[in-house]
């Protein structure tokens, strides 16, 4: 082979093989963050069955239901409740920190909108939203603004 070749197999290399592979190592790299992205999800998903799990623990709590029926509970058993609600609240806002973004694509929105379901659904409760302000505390203050509209909206719900 002579110079010429090299010279001219170098170029086809650089015009083509060398898109190839950036390509190639964008494609590898948006599997790798979706699937981190997904195992994330799932690690969230498996806590928050963890959690209904101490709800059935402590059912006599009151709050597998989706409105508040227990007003009348000891001491402990407020405290208890106290307690389910900060972890809830800590589920949250890691949900928050891992998932959320201000643009995010379909399948993050699709992540994203079975915790604010989650989250939705628990600020519809009456005791829920009366511990949020301590309960933030401390808390992300991104996370804190995004919850408590959520608990403004769903104590105010409008009528369609």
């Amino acid at each position: 082979m002579t110079i010429e070749t090299w010279e001219l197999l170098s170029y086809i290399v650089t015009v083509v093989g060398l898109p190839f592979a950036i390509i190639v190592f964008m494609v590898e790299q948006r599997k790798e963050r979706q699937n981190e992205e997904e195992e994330t999800y799932q690690q969230l998903s498996e806590q928050y069955s963890d959690f209904c799990k101490l709800l059935i623990a402590n059912a006599d709590l009151g709050l597998l239901g989706h409105i508040d029926h227990a007003t009348n509970l000891t001491p402990e058993q407020q405290e208890r409740k106290y307690v389910m609600f900060e972890i809830l609240v800590s589920l949250f806002e890691r949900a928050y920190i891992l998932v959320f973004e201000e643009s995010m694509n379909r399948q993050t929105q699709r992540m994203w909108a079975s915790w604010e379901d989650y989250i939705r659904t628990w600020c519809r409760r009456e005791d829920f939203r009366e511990a949020l302000p301590r309960l933030l505390r401390g808390e992300d203050p991104d996370f804190c603004a995004y919850i408590s509209n959520l608990a403004s909206a769903e104590a105010h719900p409008r009528t369609p």
